[in-house]
């Protein structure tokens, strides 16, 4: 599940008012109860204190827990500090995945990942990733670390929205680095009836939403990541498990959508 809302959301979070936010925390807990485990945010999200909320019930060993640093929070002693603020809204000793969020241009790529490998070395985080970096920042960041690999990267990619395939995906792939992806459904292109879907939709009796979805988890590697704004939302993207689709079928969809 991902938490990114709205900039409104963000805006009004940072000034103390939580429009929207016990609805949120309920369709978290729809999807905690329906064997989601990984929630996804960020510090910029604001909503760090909303999967505390969610999870509080939750055994933490059963959760995956993954959260962005902010890209003005890249430097060593800047990166420490951050996940500490970030930890202590979510109300964990650690994270599961602890992700740059945007690359920012001048940033000393060997002290963030030396400031990240040392928050691995100290237990508060499990695992190294990135988000929003150009296959060369991948590989630039991948080699500055040296105990660690890239666990992960989070990337736009929907049926709609492909151009990862061209380089970001094979990379990904052949290096086993997982790819989150956001905007599953396109912003939303893929939630309604789409005519080039509609014979799966009929065949596997399941809507866009879901084919949508399937298609995306099909892919090696790859792991949606809908959001998490309400609980009818997330009850129908739980529908996209528990059912396969036929391998031919994966190839046929995809091939119906540019790359």
């Amino acid at each position: 599940m991902g938490t990114y809302y709205d900039p409104d959301w963000m805006l009004w979070a940072s000034l103390g008012w939580r429009r929207g936010g016990d609805g949120r925390v309920v369709a978290m807990k729809a999807g905690l109860a329906g064997g989601i485990n990984m929630i996804d945010t960020a510090e910029i999200y604001r909503s760090e204190g909303l999967v505390a909320e969610a999870v509080k019930d939750s055994k933490r060993e059963d959760l995956f827990i993954a959260t962005k640093v902010s890209p003005t929070h890249l430097g060593y002693d800047s990166i420490h500090k951050a996940l500490e603020r970030s930890l202590k809204r979510l109300r964990m000793s650690y994270v599961d995945l602890y992700q740059i969020h945007f690359p920012r241009p001048g940033m000393s790529m060997s002290e963030t990942m030396r400031g990240m490998e040392d928050l691995l070395d100290q237990g508060k985080i499990r695992a190294i990733g990135v988000s929003n970096f150009s296959l060369d920042r991948m590989k630039e960041a991948n080699a500055s670390l040296k105990k660690a690999r890239l666990a992960s990267t989070q990337m736009e990619y929907s049926l709609v929205h492909r151009s990862i395939e061209k380089d970001i995906l094979p990379y990904c792939q052949e290096e086993k680095i997982a790819v989150l992806a956001y905007r599953p459904l396109g912003h939303g292109k893929l939630a309604s009836e789409h005519a080039k879907a509609k014979k799966f939709c009929e065949k596997y009796s399941k809507t866009p939403t879901q084919v949508a979805l399937k298609w995306l988890a099909a892919q090696p590697g790859v792991f949606p990541i809908p959001r998490a704004s309400n609980v009818p939302h997330v009850m129908e993207d739980l529908g996209a498990s528990g059912w396969q689709m036929d391998e031919a079928d994966i190839r046929e969809l995809g091939e119906l959508f540019p790359v």
